[in-house]
């Protein structure tokens, strides 16, 4: 029986359990303060014993790209150099540190933030084909603004070439793992997706570019473990396509296998950035702080905009119910078909859970938003001396409100009260304490 403290081996970096902090939004951008946030964010996880900690996703170009406000971009050698602080923190405590690269594409805040859009008036998207109809149509309704540069042949290859070099930089800087983020709407979902992806090149063959990427990182990190985040599109609504199956993303993750990855990331989705990421419960506390009001006006082009954005949003709460381990069955499907490691995250959120996932669906289990009210959550769920209960659950409710603030630019942080207070009951009662080397500030 696999147990949630067993080694892995990704590659020929040898993970110390099968828990990993699963990538989320920092914030921290590329400021003077941008490293010690990084820390402040990632460190707890190793503290209380993850094996593998995912940062979250980094841009791999100077300029454009970033899907969100206060994203990190890792294209400047010096910068990079200067998050080996971070790294030297996560393996202080015996725990291992992927960096995650990606670029936003059609995605990116030069579509949707109205203040951004102002601010850089001549920047373009990258696209890899013309938008799809249903974003064009978006567009001329004035909730988007497209306008996108589609990429030549060689600008593909320019662009990989910026994901191998960013690779190098980190695995400079002391980074164990690189993960691509292939999912969530980001340049590489782009190029997958039948949705987004008409060329008639190589790269109309969306694994193609992941082929390219693939070989760029070998040329600039050597033999860095390599993984990646794999979609599918089942989620998206029936009457838009063409889109992923689940049979075709269990074929990528063969391709990807056989061509060189050392590990994968199913994840089910839609052909948009929605709540098919994260589900769960409409986020109306965070709708409704004045805090955040002026920001959401300025990041949506207006109070009426603002509005139907949360109107969406409401209405995707109500199409993507809270499932838990969502992914598992793609999950098992992809185990079945490839020899490396596949890492399940999506809803997991009970030990008992996990012991059910790991050796049947996947061999590694990761939780995102659960670290935003428990940064120190492995210390309640690994199980040193077999004492830990099948029905150990994290405290976030899935509630959602630290997700849309983030859309203004604010760190990602638990705000809803219950979750808090019943995270701080924990730490009185020092259940973030593991082997001495928990930590209650």
């Amino acid at each position: 029986m696999t147990r949630l403290e067993d080694p892995l081996h990704i590659g020929d970096v040898r993970i110390p359990n099968r828990l990993y902090r699963a990538p989320l939004l920092e914030c921290a951008g590329n400021g003077p303060d941008a490293v010690d946030t990084l820390i402040g964010d990632l460190e707890p996880a190793a503290r209380a014993g993850a094996g593998l900690v995912c940062q979250g996703a980094t841009i791999v170009r100077a300029e454009g790209g970033c899907a969100a406000p206060n994203m990190t971009s890792v294209a400047d050698p010096a910068f990079v150099a200067g998050l080996e602080r971070l790294t030297d923190a996560i393996h202080d405590h015996g725990g291992k540190i992927a960096i995650q690269l990606e670029h936003g594409g059609l995605r990116s805040m030069e579509t949707w933030h109205a203040a951004y859009r102002r601010e850089h008036p001549d920047l373009q998207q990258l696209a890899v084909s013309r938008p799809p109809l249903p974003l064009r149509l978006l567009d001329r309704a004035g909730f988007l603004a497209y306008d996108p540069h589609v990429m030549s042949t060689e600008e593909v290859y320019e662009l990989a070439a910026d994901f191998g070099r960013s690779a190098g930089y980190a695995v400079d800087a002391g980074y164990d793992l690189v993960h691509i983020a292939g999912a969530n709407m980001g340049i590489v979902h782009q190029f997958l997706s039948p949705f987004y992806n008409s060329r008639n090149d190589e790269f109309g063959d969306g694994v193609r570019f992941l082929e390219v990427v693939h070989d760029e990182i070998r040329t600039h990190a050597g033999d860095v473990p390599l993984m990646a985040k794999v979609p599918t599109e089942t989620e998206a609504p029936p009457f838009v396509g063409p889109r992923l199956t689940h049979g075709e993303t269990v074929g990528i993750c063969r391709r990807l296998a056989d061509v060189g990855y050392d590990a994968v990331v199913p994840v089910n989705g839609s052909v948009v950035w929605d709540m098919s990421i994260v589900r769960g419960a409409f986020p109306a506390r965070a709708w409704r702080d004045e805090r955040f009001r002026d920001a959401y006006v300025d990041a949506f082009g207006g109070r009426t905009r603002a509005l139907l954005v949360a109107l969406g949003n409401w209405v995707e709460s109500r199409w993507y119910d809270f499932d838990p381990a969502w992914n598992a069955g793609l999950c098992r499907d992809v185990r079945d078909a490839v020899d490396v490691p596949v890492l399940a995250e999506g809803g997991i959120r009970e030990r008992g859970q996990i012991d059910e996932l790991l050796g049947r669906d996947c061999d590694m289990v990761g939780m995102a938003r659960p670290f935003y009210a428990e940064p120190e959550l492995p210390a309640r769920l690994l199980d040193d001396e077999k004492q830990v209960s099948s029905d150990t659950s994290v405290v976030c409710e899935n509630c959602n409100n630290c997700t849309v603030p983030q859309a203004t630019g604010a760190p990602g942080v638990c705000r809803t009260p219950a979750v808090l207070k019943r995270a701080g009951e924990l730490r009185r009662q020092h259940a973030y304490e593991r082997d001495g080397r928990g930590d209650e500030t």
